[in-house]
């Protein structure tokens, strides 16, 4: 019997008792309950449930709608289900009280449910995982596989100014060395000198961005 597996029988004691006198031929616990207050969040092996109760709505619960089902055709669809249950959570990773499924790169917490793109997955993974702070420079060579000496704009900052910004593509396609690169039109609360680039303030940012598109040009005067 593999006690990492169970099949949980919920106020359906026929069942149970059924399924009780062949427990020695199945590859999974049979755990029966009848309380009112069943938590299914204290389980914590692979599960699956079949509820007596018609109202019962529980995570891994099979809903058998077609009566009268063989024996052989319901362990086969518990076992299906554990199988599935199985692979889920290989590909399933708890981070704090959130979990993230690896196949559909999503953040889940209860009903909630967050897409991530991959590159964010490795980075919440990595920081997961990681049992020391973990500065910039690491993070880009370990999960962006930034490894370049080449100097250039770092986009990683501690305060707002890059929030937002739009890069502007000034002597981007024949470069001329010494000509300035990396010119953005970045965010700024007090309009101090930069060092090259423009500063908005956010409402007139977000103005502009509303403005233009991709095919817009920018001149700088």
């Amino acid at each position: 019997m593999n006690k990492n597996q169970s099949l949980i029988i919920y106020k359906f004691p026929s069942l149970f008792s059924i399924l009780d006198e062949i427990k020695s031929y199945l590859n999974f616990n049979i755990i029966n309950f009848n309380e009112e207050k069943f938590n299914e969040n204290s389980i914590e092996n692979n599960f699956v449930i079949i509820s007596g109760d018609d109202k019962s709505v529980f995570q891994n619960q099979i809903n058998l709608d077609l009566y009268p089902i063989g024996i052989r055709r319901l362990i086969e669809v518990v076992n299906i289900q554990l199988l599935k249950n199985k692979f889920n959570q290989q590909n399933k990773v708890k981070v704090g009280k959130y979990y993230i499924n690896l196949n559909s790169r999503k953040m889940n917490y209860k009903e909630l449910s967050l897409p991530l793109t991959e590159k964010e997955v490795k980075i919440i993974i990595f920081l997961n995982t990681s049992k020391l702070p973990v500065n910039i420079k690491k993070l880009q060579s370990e999960v962006w596989g930034y490894k370049s000496k080449l100097n250039g704009e770092n986009l990683f900052r501690n305060d707002y100014k890059y929030d937002f910004f739009i890069p502007i593509k000034y002597n981007f396609k024949k470069v001329r060395l010494g000509h300035g690169s990396a010119i953005f039109i970045h965010l700024t609360k007090n309009f101090k000198p930069t060092a090259g680039c423009i500063g908005l303030m956010e409402k007139d940012f977000l103005i502009l961005a509303k403005l233009i598109n991709r095919d817009t040009q920018i001149k700088i005067y």
